[in-house]
């Protein structure tokens, strides 16, 4: 089955997604998706420009090979472009192989591993009794896991905490918006967030939070071990992980467990972090981490020092990589747990798909291939429109810091 054509969608049905769609000779196709938040472009250049033209005439059925290809072939490996946009390939490829075998994604890759997908979803409130209520209402719709983040007192703005209710986009503006911090502040605030929170919802449900970065290594082990008598299912993103090293102080002094991986783009940025047992969940993603093929290896890895996987699953990513990722899930030895954002009614229109939720559980259907599909001409209806990630810069001097 031969590569005839592919081609770049670029759309903004609430927010920016990158889509390649992949032709055959024998009429089928696939699509991936290659959305890199605050960056979409430089991917949508990589493919249109350096990879479609090396496709056209190719086998569609060697996923394998030309995961290599495009890998190796760049010469300048790994990075969040040159990965995001072999996921898109290999996504697509996936799904043609699929449809090909009138299967569902997850039978090609070995069959289904358990009946449901155990997802999250992200309680935010301004303050620690509007999270606390947020945190109940998705405990009413039916999650067994739930993230919670909020505001802090003296600070203006905080990850995590949207506009709305189910939705949050934090790509909102055409020029980087720029956020306070305070670790002191946050440091202080957040174990009474968690006291609440336990107090209010007991200890029948999972509870996460996300640090997203901020910390330093030993600011890190001071918030796990503070967080310790409320049993967190993880603490996400503790500490950049440039350098993997730095988990063994976290590690040293707490027992909370410890999830990162979310812009991580291959196996080498955690291989350390893995094979030391530094973390218990891995959070590469499809899209960013070379698609299907590539964190098929990340997760097998993983297994053998017991790591699980916990994929990020913001609206960052399209539902094509949310289709993906749930097949994935469904076979996957050694699951955790899968991000779960809910998209917009205009995302959800513009990629019709099969999954579904129910009661903390998803499933990514039975339809042929990974189940979504993309219409072009409502698609075209919402144009690319620049919109940035915020920044952070320190309260008290204005150093710039980890967003």
């Amino acid at each position: 089955m031969k590569i005839t054509n592919a081609r770049v969608i670029v759309c903004s049905p609430g927010r920016n997604f990158v889509t390649l769609k992949i032709e055959t000779d024998e009429g089928l196709t696939g699509i991936g998706d290659a959305t890199l938040n605050g960056r979409e472009l430089s991917v949508a250049s990589y493919l249109t420009d350096h990879v479609i033209p090396c496709l056209i005439g190719r086998d569609a059925h060697q996923i394998e090979d030309i995961w290599q290809f495009l890998y190796k072939g760049a010469y300048w490996r790994r990075g969040p472009v040159t990965m995001s946009a072999i996921a898109a390939v290999d996504i697509a490829l996936w799904d043609i192989k699929a449809k090909a075998a009138g299967l569902p994604l997850y039978q090609l890759l070995g069959g289904a591993s358990r009946t449901g997908v155990m997802v999250y979803g992200h309680a935010n409130g301004r303050d620690i009794a509007e999270t606390t209520d947020e945190v109940l209402r998705y405990a009413e719709l039916g999650y067994k896991a739930i993230r919670a983040q909020s505001g802090v007192p003296g600070l203006d703005k905080v990850y995590g905490v949207g506009r709305g209710r189910l939705f949050y986009e934090p790509a909102d503006a055409d020029l980087p918006s720029e956020h306070d911090w305070s670790t002191e502040k946050y440091l202080d605030h957040t174990p009474k967030l968690f006291d609440a929170v336990r107090s209010a919802i007991g200890w029948d449900h999972h509870l996460l939070h996300d640090v997203h970065h901020r910390l330093t290594p030993i600011e890190a082990a001071r918030l796990g071990k503070s967080l310790e008598p409320y049993r967190l299912f993880w603490m996400e993103d503790a500490t950049p992980a440039e350098n993997q090293e730095a988990f063994r102080l976290i590690r040293q002094h707490t027992v909370t467990p410890l999830a990162v991986g979310e812009i991580f783009n291959t196996i080498w940025d955690c291989k350390d972090l893995i094979s030391q047992q530094l973390i218990d969940y891995i959070r590469a993603t499809v899209v960013h981490a070379g698609g299907i093929t590539h964190l098929r290896r990340i997760a097998d890895f993983a297994a053998m020092y017991q790591v699980r996987t916990g994929c990020h699953g913001a609206t960052d990513l399209s539902p094509v990589c949310m289709g993906a990722a749930l097949h994935f899930d469904l076979w996957v030895p050694n699951f955790g747990v899968q991000e779960y954002m809910r998209h917009t009614d205009e995302t959800d229109a513009v990629f019709p798909h099969a999954y579904s939720f129910d009661r903390g559980f998803m499933h990514p259907g039975e339809a042929p291939g990974h189940g979504v599909d993309i219409d072009e001409a409502m698609a075209a209806r919402y144009p690319y429109q620049r919109a940035y990630l915020p920044v952070n810069r320190q309260q008290h001097d204005g150093t710039l810091w980890s967003w």
